[in-house]
């Protein structure tokens, strides 16, 4: 595996929201956490806050879950400052919370592995009163404890990185082993494999079930292996019934249940020119690019090199990078897709406030011009882009125009 995850066992690595957490806390009454299960919340807030004044409560204490539900406001009755992890489980919480905020009492971080936001019950009780922040899996960059690069921000002012030859970063072991903090360590593939299958399995088996009641545990795993065939791709109901024999309601629900849960983002089409013809679809991505590796059964790098879909498992991985320097802005860059029906595409399309940068993703070591083609014709049609941005595996960064650039993935 790659020897960036060799270093010394199980020291903490500090990550780029942490700045953000501890500046939102001080401005904001309510600030909620989310993120997929296993992407570090919960150590996030025990290494990077000063907690002496505040107390933690998490809802999977049995006792704790107990009072929040039958006695809500006196479970946080005596805590001016209150951290209460899986946040999710106690709705009638919610309620008592919204209603020491209105009296001016209280300081509070919500953490859980649900997606709050999704959730009309919290995030309609809170509105007007939290901030909500998410914790994606490490990106490379807070692995080697590298500081965020700066020169993604310049983009939107047309400004490009050094053009020069980088350390070249082999993207497989990074596809295959994944982004979690827990296993950051791990050496042994057998290992790493033992994990994820855990990880599957606690999601379905036990986070699932707190969200909603699954009739068949057995098609809810098909309807994410079928997802997971399909990462990088649009999104077709139909095309997923027919393939797994769930039904279609099923499936609508299945899907909506796993971005709930924060293992998939769905990524909207760009489409301000309202002549165009353009796919109106959404494309899926997942929480960290080695489950849906795991998830299709690509267990070694044999396997997974020789993969018909190993296109798609390189964009979740450019996705994660870019999803995590997004949020990190102010406001956040939102990311798109852009496709028309005649099928001229650009993977990204990031907007940030009236600016925009497009962005295509190839699994090669040589880009070259002819990669650029939907760059290109993407810039025709909106000559106010800042940037265009082709992102590959090699180790240079490369004009091939005046807004057009090639850049490795390891500098992300």
């Amino acid at each position: 595996m790659n020897k960036y995850y060799s270093q010394s066992k199980w020291k903490y690595k500090k990550r780029y929201i942490g700045n953000i957490l501890k500046t939102v806390i001080g401005e904001i009454p309510v600030v909620i956490l989310t993120g997929a299960r296993q992407v570090g919340k919960s150590t996030l807030l025990q290494n990077e806050l000063m907690l002496d004044d505040w107390k933690y409560l998490t809802l999977d204490n049995f006792d704790v879950l107990e009072q929040a539900e039958e006695d809500p406001l006196g479970l946080i009755f005596n805590y001016d400052k209150l951290i209460i992890d899986e946040i999710q489980k106690g709705k009638r919480l919610i309620e008592a919370i919204k209603l020491n905020v209105d009296k001016g009492k209280g300081g509070y971080i919500l953490s859980g592995s649900a997606n709050m936001l999704l959730m009309s019950k919290i995030s309609e009780t809170l509105a007007g009163r939290a901030s909500y922040l998410v914790l994606n899996p490490m990106v490379r960059r807070e692995m080697v404890e590298e500081s965020r690069p700066q020169w993604f921000v310049d983009l939107f002012e047309g400004r490009f990185p050094e053009e020069k030859k980088y350390k070249l970063i082999d993207p497989f072991p990074f596809m295959l082993k994944g982004f979690m903090p827990r296993i950051m360590y791990m050496e042994n593939l057998e290992n790493i494999l033992r994990w994820w299958e855990g990880y599957v399995a606690t999601y379905i088996e036990r986070d699932l079930r707190n969200i909603s009641n699954i009739s068949s545990l057995t098609d809810f795993r098909k309807v994410m292996e079928i997802l997971a065939l399909r990462t990088g791709n649009l999104i077709n109901q139909s095309e997923i019934a027919r393939d797994s024999g769930v039904s279609q309601p099923s499936v609508y629900r299945y899907i909506n249940l796993v971005e709930v849960g924060h293992m998939i983002v769905k990524i909207t089409p760009f489409f301000p020119n309202r002549t165009k013809r353009i796919v109106k679809a959404p494309k899926v991505y997942w929480v960290d690019p080695a489950l849906p590796v795991f998830l299709s059964g690509y267990y070694n790098l044999e396997s997974l090199k020789k993969a018909r879909e190993l296109g798609g498992f390189f964009e979740n991985l450019i996705f994660l990078h870019l999803k995590v320097l997004c949020e990190l802005m102010v406001p956040k860059g939102e990311i798109h897709y852009y496709r028309e029906v005649n099928r001229k595409e650009v993977d990204f399309v990031i907007e940030y406030g009236k600016k925009k940068i497009a962005i295509e993703v190839k699994l090669t070591d040589s880009p070259n011009y002819g990669d650029t083609k939907g760059l290109r014709y993407f810039m025709g049609e909106y000559p106010d882009t800042k940037s265009a941005i082709l992102i590959h595996a090699g180790r240079e960064v490369k004009r091939f125009g005046d807004k057009i650039i090639a850049i490795p993935w390891s500098i992300l």
